[in-house]
């Protein structure tokens, strides 16, 4: 008996099979607004947030080396 009232079954009359079909995509269509929806407002309040707590840059320091690189070629390096 049990098990007769979890097994989901189809209901036998066309239209009424038509509309749950229609009812369970419009219920997943609204899940998926939802969460892109969610999902914008978690990006947008992210970068806010970034924005908005930004710390000051401190000043480099007296150690700092500035300089110029060059790339030496391969058969200058030695082995």
């Amino acid at each position: 008996m049990f098990r007769t009232v979890i097994e989901p079954r189809k209901p036998r009359h066309r239209a009424l099979r038509v509309v749950l079909a229609l009812f369970g995509l419009a219920l997943l269509a609204a899940f998926l607004v939802v969460a892109v929806a969610v999902g914008a407002v978690m990006i947008i309040g992210g970068l806010g947030w970034k924005l908005l707590r930004r710390a000051p840059r401190a000043p480099s320091g007296d150690r700092v080396l500035d300089g110029t690189y060059r790339v030496v070629p391969r058969p200058l390096l030695s082995r």
